[in-house]
């Protein structure tokens, strides 16, 4: 029978696991990500998600036990400034999990915690990157010279289009979207409860992950030989000097 296992022990006593987890807490305010075991990291979100409640509410009562709970006093002001104004409009989940693989050691399974909508956000990074890969590979469909020529043009009315399409996305333009399901899922999770800054925020990271990919597939290696005949050529015309030998000689 199950009695008496309400939550985590984590073989401590009663005062030493509060102290822990009032610690972690603390971090994942200060940083808004931090790494830690799985089931400490469990227990850490579920504590944060009620301390940024208390920021949301905003009074002098929940400012005194929001004080009592944090062990550095400076983090009440981002408490119930910044972190209430940034999830004044989502009812909850302030908190994101990743799994991070096991520790080296004692092979305890690792995790990233996370505060959503952070400027480190993991799952925001992963959604650009996701974007800027499927844009670019639907450009290469129509063949390398096309996106040496016009490049990726559109980003940012794409990364629109997508938040507001109620059909699935799809890889190729013409049925339903632009991109996959998922990347289009995610891509309206975590714009959600963004402004539109954070449209132009994804829209720039992705841009940036195409011009990665590019690097990575090797279509900047013609731009690089296009550069090269265009210098070669003004150096035989005489508009630029070769440059000069290191030796001297």
């Amino acid at each position: 029978m199950k009695h008496g296992v309400a939550f985590r022990k984590f073989s401590r006593t009663s005062s030493h696991r509060m102290l822990m987890l009032r610690n972690l807490v603390t971090s994942l305010i200060e940083h808004e990500q931090i790494k830690t075991t799985l089931p400490k990291a469990r227990d850490t979100a579920r504590l944060a998600e009620k301390l940024i409640t208390l920021g949301k509410k905003g009074d002098l009562p929940a400012a005194r036990r929001a004080q009592g709970f944090l062990l550095q006093h400076t983090l009440i002001p981002k408490v119930f400034g910044m972190l209430a104004h940034r999830y004044a409009h989502r009812p909850g989940g302030y908190t994101r999990i990743h799994k991070f693989g096991n520790r080296r050691g004692d092979n305890a399974p690792h995790a990233i915690l996370e505060l959503v909508d952070n400027p480190r956000d993991l799952r925001f990074e992963m959604t650009a990157r996701a974007v800027g890969w499927e844009l670019l590979g639907n450009a290469l469909s129509r063949g390398p010279q096309h996106v040496i020529t016009s490049g990726v043009p559109g980003v940012e009315e794409v990364i629109k289009q997508e938040k507001s399409a109620t059909k699935p996305g799809f890889l190729h333009e013409g049925l339903g979207g632009r991109l996959r399901r998922v990347t289009q899922e995610n891509l309206k999770k975590v714009l959600r409860y963004r402004s539109n800054v954070g449209v132009k925020e994804l829209s720039v990271k992705a841009e940036t992950h195409i011009v990665r990919h590019a690097c990575y597939l090797g279509v900047l290696a013609l731009y690089t030989h296009r550069v090269n005949l265009q210098s070669t050529e003004a150096i035989n015309c005489g508009t630029i000097e070769p440059p000069q030998s290191s030796s001297g000689l």
